[in-house]
């Protein structure tokens, strides 16, 4: 299953299939640069100073300094 799409709703970002199915939902963070950074088969979200990608199993992938 892959990642379709993803949106930010308020303080939180949920994470669909190609299906429009729920595959996870991550808070948004309390920052202003805070929240959804990208999306290309992972979905990248911001955390303080922190960039991480997690793929469709909620596995992170990277962090890296954003």
């Amino acid at each position: 299953m892959a990642i379709g799409s993803a949106i930010e709703r308020g303080s939180q970002i949920d994470v669909f299939d190609e299906h429009g199915r729920t595959l996870f939902s991550k808070a948004r963070g309390s920052g202003h640069d805070n929240g959804l950074l990208g999306l290309a088969g992972s979905t990248t979200v911001r955390f303080g100073s922190t960039g991480y990608t997690y793929n469709e199993d909620v596995m992170t992938l990277c962090a890296k300094a954003a």
